[in-house]
């Protein structure tokens, strides 16, 4: 296997994009205003669109094919989402809606945009490979996406508070609560969300047997492919505003991402007998950086932007390194217990 192909391929690009983005924030080009529209741009159309169009290309019976695989990654994924937030909330002392972010950045791995670019030039562009990949960009995009806004409630606003009505006699009035904004029920503003139900729509036509047009392709790809270039500038640009440092909490969601999440797929996919090859792109795949979904949508929030997007940086430089240990790892292990 060529790493060197590999990382040239997929993640040199993010690091030049990214760099790019950061000086022309340092040079004043752009602003971190405009990072927030570029962001707005990004989660309201061209990654609902991404996420759509990779997700409706599965097969319903490639979903079902290997229920092992399904289950193992919606399980072990999820509770590393959630171990990620409550951490997060408990050891750091954060707020919900921070704590929220976080998990959508130290839980949840970039398959949609390094799926394809990192397991394709290692185990081949296979049935199994699309697979793979395909089961946990759904969990991802269609599981925790929607738990992370639901968590993080992006149109919560407080209640106003107001004065205690008092009587001609100067004693207070007993008055009605005044009712709860409908718009204050979380699970209904995260579907409201184009990035949740762009791929819940995605998945309900797999399960229904729709099959979307190949003619509308060419119209939902130009402005996929807006996503992945404009998110990672935007990322530049927030990076170039913030003062970029390392802390504990840095180093610790990035051994949830690179480290933790991995190990648990492996041992839970050992455990319960996967199939070997298949357990080790889920492995190699579990190992990914953060989701770029998570830098956007705390930039668009301005929610956990520093301590996020410098995760972000860290866990993309230090996978150089995680990716071939995973690789002979997994596959070590695999021949070890699975044959």
């Amino acid at each position: 296997m060529d790493f060197g192909k590999m990382i040239l391929g997929a993640l040199l690009p993010i690091f030049v994009i990214m760099l790019l983005g950061y000086i022309t924030g340092k040079r004043k080009v752009f602003t971190a205003d405009n990072a927030r529209s570029f962001n707005k741009f990004v989660l309201n159309f061209a990654l609902p669109a991404a996420l759509f169009l990779s997700i409706v290309k599965a097969d319903r019976e490639l979903i079902f094919e290997d229920l092992k695989l399904t289950i193992i990654s919606i399980v072990v994924i999820v509770a590393c989402f959630m171990w990620a937030f409550v951490s997060c909330k408990w050891f750091f002392k954060h707020s919900k809606k921070e704590a929220a972010v976080c998990a959508l950045i130290a839980g949840s791995p970039t398959i949609g945009f390094l799926g394809f670019a990192v397991l394709e030039p290692i185990y081949g562009f296979t049935t199994s490979t699309g697979l793979v990949i395909a089961i946990v960009a759904i969990v991802v995009n269609a599981i925790t996406i929607p738990i992370g806004l639901y968590l993080l409630d992006p149109d919560d606003t407080p209640t106003p508070t107001t004065t205690p009505a008092v009587g001609a006699d100067g004693k207070p009035v007993a008055v009605a609560a005044a009712p709860k904004k409908k718009g204050n029920n979380a699970f209904v503003n995260a579907l409201k969300q184009p990035v949740v139900w762009a791929p819940i729509l995605a998945v309900i036509f797999i399960l229904i047997g729709i099959k979307f047009p190949a003619g509308l392709d060419p119209t939902f790809n130009l402005i996929a492919k807006a996503n992945a270039g404009m998110a990672v500038f935007a990322a530049g640009i927030t990076l170039s505003a913030q003062v970029v440092r390392f802390s504990w909490e840095i180093g610790y969601n990035t051994i949830i991402k690179l480290i933790l999440m991995p190990l648990v797929l492996l041992v839970v996919g050992i455990l319960f007998k996967m199939n070997p090859e298949n357990l080790q792109m889920l492995v190699m795949a579990g190992a990914l950086p953060p989701a770029f979904s998570g830098i956007i949508i705390g930039s668009r929030y301005n929610i956990y932007v520093n301590v996020g997007t410098s995760s972000l940086a860290v866990s993309t430089i230090l996978f150089m390194g995680a990716a071939p240990f995973w690789y002979w790892f997994a596959k070590f292990a695999a021949d070890m217990f699975l044959k």
